[in-house]
C-alpha cells in the first residue's frame, strides 16, 4: 500500500463507499448538511473551502492505493495553532477491503508520514463511540485513549454520539 495526494477524480469512488447515511455520518460527522453528497460537493469542500480549515495551507487530503487501485482515504490537518500536532480525519476505507488489515496499514502510513515528513510531535484522531471497528483499528495502529475534561458530543439522527479522542506521540511511536 502507498499514499498519494488526493485527486478530484477520487471523489466519486470515495463517496461510493458510503453505502448508507450511517456510514456517511461516521465518515464526515456533521461536516456536510445533506446526504447523499456528490463528487462535486466533496471537491468544493476540499478545494474551495480548504476542508473547513480557517488557516491557509492546513488541509492535506490523501488517498491510499494498492496494486488494484484506491483502497482508502483520509485527511491531515494541523491543530492547536502550531505545526506540532497533526489530526487525522475523514477516514474511510473501501468496503471490500474491511477486516483485512488495510485500515490499520493506512493509518500507520498516515502516522509515519506525520512524524517523518511533516515533522509532527503528536498525531490525534477522533472516532465515534458507536464505531467500534474504527476504534479497534486505531488502537491496533498504536493510538491511546485521551482523557478529556468534557465529553465531545455530536447530535446525529436525533441521537447524541460521543467522540472518543485518541493520540500517539512521536516518542512512543514504533513503526
Amino acid at each position: 500500500m502507498y499514499l498519494r495526494p488526493y485527486k478530484k477524480s477520487d471523489a466519486e469512488t470515495i463517496i461510493s463507499w458510503c453505502e448508507n447515511e450511517d456510514i456517511f455520518r461516521k465518515w464526515t460527522s456533521d461536516r456536510y448538511g445533506h446526504y447523499p453528497i456528490t463528487g462535486e460537493d466533496m471537491n468544493h469542500k476540499y478545494t474551495e473551502c480548504n476542508g473547513d480549515c480557517s488557516e491557509e495551507d492546513n488541509f492535506y487530503p490523501f488517498t491510499a492505493c494498492d496494486e488494484d487501485g484506491m483502497v482508502g482515504h483520509f485527511i491531515l490537518r494541523y491543530t492547536g495553532g502550531n505545526h506540532n500536532i497533526l489530526r487525522i480525519g475523514f477516514v474511510i476505507l473501501d468496503n471490500k477491503k474491511r477486516g483485512r488489515g488495510y485500515g490499520k496499514e493506512m493509518i500507520k502510513l498516515a502516522v509515519d508520514y506525520a512524524f517523518r515528513i511533516a515533522g509532527a510531535e503528536q498525531v490525534t484522531i477522533g472516532v465515534f463511540e458507536n464505531n467500534k471497528p474504527a476504534y479497534c483499528c486505531y488502537k491496533a495502529a498504536g493510538f491511546r485513549d485521551v482523557e478529556t475534561e468534557k465529553d465531545i458530543i455530536c447530535e446525529l439522527f436525533g441521537e447524541k454520539w460521543k467522540i472518543c479522542e485518541l493520540s500517539i506521540d512521536k516518542n512512543n511511536y514504533f513503526s
